[in-house]
């Protein structure tokens, strides 16, 4: 059984590492990878290996931005370090919107809203959403082209907008994303601050969820730590492809076929679930 798990395991991470940084849902797709591939684990457990898997894509960001993010890079000067801890401070006020209704809502939305039709239909919204955006935006320039341009209000904004990330099947990086565009940003400024708001987020929240577990009486067998690892290894792997990807993808096109393809995705999901919970 352990083998089938690390295969699943490696699957899950691959998804992951793929549609955390897409703006397709990560947590989504995990929910509904679950529905096919399913662990031989506790559903307590799968709980927290869908968010704590995360982990491992966010330390691909960390990897390829170090020098980005980095306020005592030696290379830098004064100004350039100044810049690095300004940034630091607005990813940090982003985020105080989804940590106080995070911390307060988690299990009431885990209860409510972690399924496969929330899922679905969540797709589709976002999906008709970026393609609205993009179709308003097209032949505008942008008002904020750096990171640097960002203001500590427009950060609180963006953080706001992350919020609705918190309904699976949102996308954190699509929330934020979107929001960053109608407020101004530019598609690279939008797409580089989802990547570094979601680096305390997600530690936070996997750091939530692990104390969850722990504290609700479970234990990590080496099994379930196993799988844990390979799971955050795939993610982080295939997270370094996927992040180069995207940023290379948004010099020469926009976010409209992600749209297209959350709009297919929930279609298919909301029929196959018609057809198969008659």
């Amino acid at each position: 059984m352990l083998i089938a798990n690390l295969w699943k395991a490696i699957i899950l991470g691959i998804i992951e590492g793929i549609t955390e940084w897409l703006p397709i849902s990560s947590t989504g797709h995990l929910i509904l990878a679950d529905e096919f591939i399913k662990l031989k684990e506790s559903p307590q457990f799968m709980e927290m290996f869908n968010v704590v898997i995360q982990l491992g894509a966010i330390f691909a960001v960390v990897v390829l931005f170090f020098g980005k993010l980095n306020p005592f890079s030696p290379s830098k000067s004064k100004a350039e370090r100044n810049d690095t801890y300004q940034l630091w401070v607005k990813v940090a006020i982003a985020c105080v919107p989804a940590v106080i209704l995070g911390v307060f809502l988690d299990d009431f939305l885990e209860e409510k809203f972690y399924n496969f039709i929330t899922v679905a239909i969540m797709l589709i919204v976002y999906g008709i959403a970026f393609i609205l955006v993009e179709k308003r935006n097209k032949g505008r320039k942008a008002n904020i082209t750096s990171l640097s341009a960002i203001t500590y209000q427009t950060a609180l904004i963006i953080g706001g907008f992350q919020v609705l990330a918190l309904i699976p099947g949102t996308s954190r990086s699509g929330a934020t994303i979107l929001g960053a565009i109608l407020i101004g940003c530019s598609r690279f400024v939008a797409t580089e601050f989802s990547f570094f708001l979601g680096i305390p987020i997600m530690f936070g929240a996997s750091g939530l969820k692990v104390m969850k577990f722990i504290l609700n009486g479970n234990s990590f067998a080496f099994e379930q730590g196993l799988i844990l690892f390979v799971g955050c290894a795939v993610a982080f792997l295939i997270s370094v492809i996927a992040i180069k990807f995207l940023v290379d993808y948004l010099k020469r096109h926009d976010f409209s076929v992600f749209g297209y393809y959350r709009i297919l995705l929930g279609v298919i999901l909301v029929g196959y679930f018609f057809l198969t919970h008659k």
